[in-house]
């Protein structure tokens, strides 16, 4: 039995955008964004100095003990459930998936508890969506509700991992996953009527989705968590967003490779979270490699929590659409997101489709709210299909938002890019100017075409070369 989460009122937040102004993202531990000659990467190392991997006791729980078959066709999920209460009771330790491919329903961690996969062995999760009931609060695409179970999820826990050189197999291709997403498919009505239920102020406890509805599940789910590990392991054919931490803090996503074809199957999307290490992964995505978001337009207001002090570093991207994104879901605010050391489009890496945008950034005035503080360095790549950095303020035309929105403080330095349409294309408004996009120390070869720069302030350029050519 989960809680209900707790029903706020947007009375405050919407009082605030109904004079005009913004309100302020939490302080929590963070400086201020700098400025001037101030460096802001030096807040990285007081980042990390805070986010402290979990660690668990040196107790083994073999699922193969509590009646698991590794024969790819018994379905697992007792067993796997039985094995993780034990390790909880016993105070915590290992669950242990040993060579062999095991299928499984909803896997819901408990705190203390690490599931590891070991080298060779497969959780192969069900195609049935009745295998990810009852439905269990989530938030979905920036929206809480009762949804599926994410297929790997834990609510409210702490010092929780998934770990191990095994494989999480989302099977999505066998389920009807795909399907529901279609242009044509059944997910649509669904979504609609979530954002609506938003919008209105219905109760959380009583947008009930799950059977009978088309919601895509998450494949791996930290919501309301603290002191999270995810380590090491390969995870393929998702049914939607890969790793999804939601309002959790103490967040460390390390050695992880992604490969994920379907339609929305974004790569890692701390939501709503504080201090989140993203390191050493690899992301062959249909869609966003690292996303940051923080909610969805009223009910992400509602909640009120921005995602900060999020560190990505000498990782591979090679997803359809952003390397390091931030949004469109952020109407709880974002800032200090640090990303360094990255590549692009590898060819040691080679993904399905090439990288759109190295960075991308995208708000509007139906999320409102603010961005401030994306800072991105020493970033080499290749093929880069659109911009280098596409920064936009009227994400989907702004969908007939009102709100006040603000994005501010851009710094990309150090950049190496070999082929890409433009270096920049930067969409603020006439109402809610983009201001701040600084890029130092720069070079881009291969630029097929002209920035383009709309109700953009304080644009500067230190030592960037675009075509051997220094921009000023």
């Amino acid at each position: 039995m989960y809680p209900h989460p707790s029903r706020r009122t947007a009375l405050k937040a919407g009082g605030a955008l109904a004079a005009g102004t913004l309100p302020g993202l939490a302080t929590g531990t963070a400086e201020a964004s700098p400025s001037g000659h101030h460096d802001p990467w030096r807040q990285v190392p007081r980042i990390l100095a805070r986010i402290r991997p979990p660690t668990f006791r040196r107790r083994f729980f073999d699922i193969t003990d509590y009646g698991a078959v590794g024969d790819g066709v018994t379905k697992n999920t007792a067993a796997v459930r039985a094995a993780i209460s034990a390790c909880h009771r016993a105070g915590g330790g290992h669950v242990v998936v040993p060579a062999g491919r095991f299928v499984t329903g909803a896997i819901h961690l408990r705190s203390h508890v690490d599931l590891h996969v070991s080298e060779g062995g497969v959780l192969a999760f069900s195609p049935d969506p009745a295998d990810f009931l009852p439905a269990v609060p989530t938030r979905w695409e920036g929206t809480e509700c009762y949804n599926y179970s994410p297929f790997v999820y834990a609510y409210g826990q702490r010092n929780v991992g998934v770990t191990g050189r095994g494989v999480l197999d989302g099977q999505a291709r066998l389920g009807p996953w795909e399907s529901w997403y279609r242009t044509s498919g059944l997910q649509g009505p669904d979504q609609k009527l979530l954002r609506q239920m938003g919008t209105d102020g219905v109760p959380v406890r009583d947008r009930v989705f799950g059977a009978g509805h088309h919601l895509r599940p998450k494949m791996v789910q930290f919501y309301r968590c603290r002191d999270v590990l995810v380590s090491d392991l390969t995870i393929v054919d998702p049914p939607m967003w890969t790793v999804h931490p939601v309002l959790s803090t103490n967040v460390t996503v390390r050695n992880v490779t992604v490969e994920s074809t379907l339609y929305n199957t974004d790569g890692c999307d701390p939501e709503a979270s504080s201090h989140v290490h993203i390191t050493g992964c690899r992301f062959n995505t249909n869609d966003d490699c690292v996303a940051v978001k923080s909610g969805r337009d009223e009910d992400g207001l509602r909640v009120g929590v921005p995602s900060e002090n999020i560190v990505v570093q000498d990782c591979d991207f090679s997803g359809r659409w952003g390397g390091i994104t931030v949004g469109s879901e952020m109407s709880g605010g974002v800032r200090n997101v640090f990303a360094e050391d990255c590549r692009i489009n590898s060819p040691d890496f080679p993904g399905h489709y090439p990288v759109k945008y190295p960075l991308y950034v995208k708000a509007s005035k139906k999320r409102g709210s603010r961005i401030e503080g994306v800072y991105v360095r020493r970033f080499t790549g290749r093929a880069v299909e659109r911009e280098v950095a596409f920064v936009t303020m009227n994400y989907n035309n702004g969908e007939g938002g009102t709100r006040p929105v603000s994005v501010r403080d851009i710094h990309l330095s150090e950049m190496r890019i070999d082929g890409a349409r433009a270096v920049l294309n930067l969409v603020g408004l006439e109402t809610d100017r983009l201001s701040g996009v600084h890029l130092s120390h720069c070079t881009f070869t291969g630029v097929r075409g002209p920035d383009e720069v709309a109700f953009t302030d304080d644009l500067t350029f230190h030592k960037v070369t675009v075509n051997g050519v220094e921009m000023s």
